[in-house]
């Protein structure tokens, strides 16, 4: 399968055309001959951990990011943005490889549980090994969270460089002396660091520096973990030396203290579009901000309802601005549905690929809805999650949704808070889209008993307006 704007729509548009689980993993790639006579721009791929929908200020305005909000209002706001899953590793893995991270037994993980037996194999086709064979210098900065080393890791999956750490998340001060916790170097454990934050973002600058004076073209994963727990903002160290590095700290976050941590990522990506500008990579360096879930806790999710773990829009609809002054015209504002995996594809094609590099996806290249050459595109998507026994599918306006026993249909353009339940008003559409949901499922990898999946119990939609409880259903051969 090549990368090709028909193809994708293709693949985006049609379940059936789905690859299946074994061809997918058996896809390989030859490598190609860059595209000759392009520019290639730089790619910045910056990604918060557990932010809502309503976190940046220009979306919810409750909180304060105007670094952050800029990159939006240089370029463009996406307003129905998602991620693959609703919690991190399962994003993480359907952002690496394109795909529907059902496909792959690290995916089914929500998250990552048994990181010693359990991760993205080495083996697997990744979007850093595409960017390497298109030239790319490939860097990964800040969270990992797919597998621990030996065995797994991102100098494993195609990242040339990698500063951060291999866990789903750490004290942003308390640094562990063993194990695989911590903040690395490479393969290096570091003896000790500053706040997380202000670490992960002054590695990004120096990789930049170093991009420009190598004369290479940039390929950088900026993974953050703010505003991720604990709960701990710049001036706390004392909160975590009390804590001992106990991640949860729970009784010590607030609606402040969650500001002052968005206030340090947002002075952080100030930091680097600046020095984007200051070596003179602005111009022609791809931006984007996002997040790899819903948020939780002290996160503003306004108008949607749920949370991170939750297939509710506010579980898996994140924010999503993107700018690149070449070829991005300021102050867009997109409706154009998109998902984690259709990063793979986008800069991919972003970055000059000949039509015929092999990269087999699940997602769509939203080059055309970035730079303004192409229309919206219909999509339909698809979201499992295993705690609450959860399922969702959008298509176009609607969305399916099964959630603790019931189930929902949705008109996302009339009720985006999904509290009216369209299912007895429109029984055919509702039965189509489930069986739609319960094919595309049939294709993907089963949960098992062993697959991890976290559950925060937050909030359901209207149980006045819910469907009777599903009937269980009937085990496979009876």
């Amino acid at each position: 399968m090549s990368i090709t704007r028909r193809t994708v729509l293709g693949g985006a548009l049609s379940a059936g055309a789905l690859l299946t689980s074994k061809d997918a993993l058996a896809a390989e790639t030859t490598a190609k001959a860059p595209a000759r006579g392009r520019s290639k721009p730089n790619i910045i791929y910056i990604m918060a951990d557990d932010m809502g929908y309503g976190d940046l200020g220009s979306y919810g305005k409750v909180y304060q990011t105007p670094n952050i909000d800029r990159i939006g209002a240089d370029g463009i706001k996406f307003n129905q943005a998602y991620s693959n899953s609703a919690v991190c590793t399962a994003t993480r893995v359907g952002l690496i490889t394109g795909r529907y991270q059902n496909r792959l037994r690290v995916g089914q993980e929500e998250p990552l549980g048994a990181a010693d037996k359990i991760g993205l194999e080495p083996e697997t086709p990744t979007m850093p090994r595409y960017m390497q064979k298109l030239g790319y210098r490939t860097v990964l900065v800040g969270k990992w969270h797919m597998g621990d080393p030996p065995k797994f890791g991102p100098l494993k999956s195609g990242y040339d460089r990698f500063f951060g750490l291999y866990a789903g998340g750490k004290d942003y001060f308390i640094q562990p002396t063993t194990g695989n916790g911590g903040l690395r170097d490479g393969d290096t454990l570091l003896g000790q660091h500053r706040y997380l934050t202000d670490e992960l973002g002054d590695r990004a600058l120096r990789e930049i520096r170093e991009a420009k004076a190598d004369n290479v073209p940039l390929f950088m994963s900026l993974h953050f973990t703010a505003p991720h727990w604990p709960w701990e903002g710049p001036e706390d160290l004392k909160v975590a030396q009390d804590a001992k590095g106990a991640l949860f700290t729970a009784e010590n976050g607030s609606i402040s203290i969650f500001q002052k941590m968005l206030t340090s990522l947002d002075i952080n990506v100030g930091k680097i579009l600046q020095q984007l500008a200051d070596v003179g990579l602005d111009n022609d360096t791809l931006v984007i901000f996002t997040s790899d879930n819903g948020g939780e806790r002290y996160s503003n999710v306004w108008p949607l309802t749920g949370m991170k773990t939750e297939l509710l829009e506010g579980g898996i609809r994140v924010p999503m601005l993107a700018r690149w002054p070449a070829r991005i015209k300021a102050g867009g504002v997109s409706e154009q549905v998109c998902i984690s995996m259709d990063w793979m594809p986008t800069f991919i094609e972003a970055a000059g690929a000949p039509r015929n590099f092999d990269a087999p996806t699940d997602g769509m290249s939203i080059l055309p809805q970035l730079t303004g050459t192409g229309p919206v595109v219909n999509r339909r998507l698809f979201w499992e999650y295993k705690a609450n026994d959860q399922a969702a599918h959008r298509d176009g306006i609607w969305k399916y949704l099964r959630l603790a026993g019931h189930e929902y249909l949705f008109n996302l353009d009339f009720d985006v808070h999904e509290r009216a339940n369209f299912a007895r008003r429109e029984p055919a559409r509702f039965e189509a889209m489930k069986k739609a949901h319960a094919d595309w499922a049939a294709t993907m990898l089963p949960y098992t008993a062993e697959t991890t999946s976290y559950n925060l119990v937050g909030q359901v939609p209207d149980r006045y307006n819910a469907l009777p409880p599903a009937p269980a259903p009937t085990p496979a051969g009876e």
